[in-house]
Order: structure tokens, then sequence, then C-alpha cells
């Protein structure tokens, strides 16, 4: 393990690294904001889903630096009186959890029909790309409404504020954003299968599914990942949209987006934090994580090296 560490802090990706101050801030950024929002429960201030310490006098009060504001709500407070810098810290978990989420799905799906359009050509390919490009032609946010929708529609009305909601959602998410993996891993699939190792493998009886994931999905995922990374921050921002619109994340869930909608109502009131600061958290994660997706993207391209 430690040999392992030592080989790639000695890596030319890991001096990449170090020699950009904006892949740097970028990562600290990041890695701090993940850590707050999963250890949300151990670091936030307060427990703001918790009924018995919400304090209804104590709600939209500033942030404490302001003359009303109170020392221990430091961004001050919301409507039901929960401290909005703990409900940052938990909405970002569930921000976070469904981009994760999200991304892994659409990358699994479009791998998959990527590698096996790319591998196996003809008939196959052509409908899948045909239905690739069929969905390329609606904005990813509309995708994700319908299939949320039509979902919604499908399953009981007593479902759609549970676990099984925020399922659908990260399943709309993922199924409208897998068209990207696809044409990607398709395209180098193409180049693959004419490779000298492919072809040896055939001449010797190597069946074609232990060719596809043995042989040609390892040499196709680096530009995968890089999609990945940045695609990361599509998604939040995907879910943040849905949130904002009512129909994403459920109430009993809260999530970045669907605090800045909350925030949205009492902003001509006076209380611009509500949304302020919940959007700087949005932007900020989801800038950092790009900024990463796009250090890594030049790192891995052996062009630029």
């Amino acid at each position: 393990m430690r040999a392992r560490l030592r080989r790639f802090a000695s890596s030319d990706l890991a001096f990449s690294f170090r020699s950009s101050p904006v892949a740097t801030v970028a990562a600290i950024v990041a890695c701090a904001m993940i850590v707050a929002a999963v250890f949300a429960p151990w670091l936030a201030p307060h427990r703001p889903f918790d009924l018995a310490t919400l304090e209804l006098n104590e709600s939209l009060l500033p942030p404490a630096w302001l003359d009303s504001g109170i020392a221990r709500y430091v961004l001050g407070t919301d409507d039901q009186g929960r401290d909005v810098l703990s409900t940052i810290m938990y909405g970002a978990r569930v921000s976070l959890f469904v981009g994760l989420a999200s991304v892994a799905l659409a990358m699994t799906i479009g791998v998959g029909l990527g590698l096996l359009s790319g591998y196996a050509g003809g008939r196959v390919d052509a409908f899948i790309m045909r239905v690739a490009d069929v969905q390329l032609s609606f904005p990813a946010i509309l995708i994700a409404l319908l299939i949320d929708g039509a979902a919604r529609a499908a399953l009981p009305r007593d479902v759609h504020d549970g676990a099984l909601a925020l399922a659908v959602l990260v399943g709309s998410i993922g199924l409208a954003n897998w068209v990207q993996y696809a044409r990607t891993v398709r395209s180098s699939t193409l180049v693959e299968k004419n490779r000298e190792y492919v072809q040896a493998a055939r001449v010797i009886g190597v069946p074609s599914r232990t060719i596809m994931l043995r042989h040609v999905l390892p040499n196709v995922l680096g530009p995968v990942l890089v999609i990945a990374t940045i695609n990361i921050a599509t998604a939040i921002i995907t879910e943040a949209t849905l949130s904002f619109l009512g129909v994403g994340v459920p109430p009993t869930s809260p999530s970045l987006g669907t605090m800045i909608n909350t925030g949205n109502n009492f902003l001509f009131s006076g209380e611009w934090w509500l949304v302020l600061f919940p959007g700087l958290a949005l932007v900020l994660l989801c800038m950092s994580v790009n900024l990463l997706g796009d250090w890594l993207r030049d790192a891995l391209n052996p062009k630029l090296r």
C-alpha cells in the first residue's frame, strides 16, 4: 500500500495536481464541503430537523453580524427557526447523494450501451445511436421532468414523499444523461476493437463478452471518468432545479434546491440570507467540482503534456 502511494505521489498526475493552484484550491473547497455534508450529524452546530429543538420565536433571524442577529445562529434562521448553516450542511448531503447516484446510474447505462453499440455494430449500433440522437434533441432538464412526472403519476401518492421519491429523482436524472457516456464509449470502442490485442483474442476463441469487459472496457474508461467528474456538478444543478420547481426532493429530505425555493418566498420581504447562503453553497460546490473536472481532463490529455 505504501509503495502504491509513493508511486502515485511521484506520478505525472500528482505532479500536475501539485503544480495547479486552481485544482488545489478547488480540491480543498470540494473536500471541505463534502466532509461537512457527510459528517453533518456530528459537525453541524444544530439539529435543524429535530422538532424538539426548534424555536419558532427565533424564526427569520438575520446572520449573527447584523444588529438583531444571535451568535449561535451564524447565518441566521429560516421561517421554521432552523439554523441556516446546519440546514445547508444537511441539505448538501441530499444534493451530493442525488448527484453521485445519478451520475453512477448514467455512467453504468451509457458505458454499457456504448460498449455494446461500438463492438456489435450493425443494426444494434444503429438502433442505440438513433435513440441517443432523439434524446439529444431535447434538453436534459426536460427529459428529467418528463420521467419524474411519469413516475409520480404511476406511483401511489403515499410514496411521493418517501425514499422511493428520491430513487425516482435519481433515476430521472440518470436516464436523462446517459447519452454522452454512450457516444464517447462507442467512439473509443470502434477504435479499440480493431487493435491487435482484440484480434488476437478473437483468434484464440475468447468470447465476445469477455473481450468487451476485460480487454476493451479498461481502455475506454479514461474519457468516461473525466465526463463523470464534470457531470456530477451538472447533476447537482439539475437536482436543485427540479427541487426549486417543486418536483424534486420531497420536503422531508430538503436539499439546497428546496432551500432556495423556500427562501425565494421570503426574498422580497427582506430575508435575503435564506436564498443567498444556500445559493452560494451550491455555486461553490458545483464550481469546485467543475474545476477539478477541467484539471483532470487536461492532466489526462497526452497532447498537453
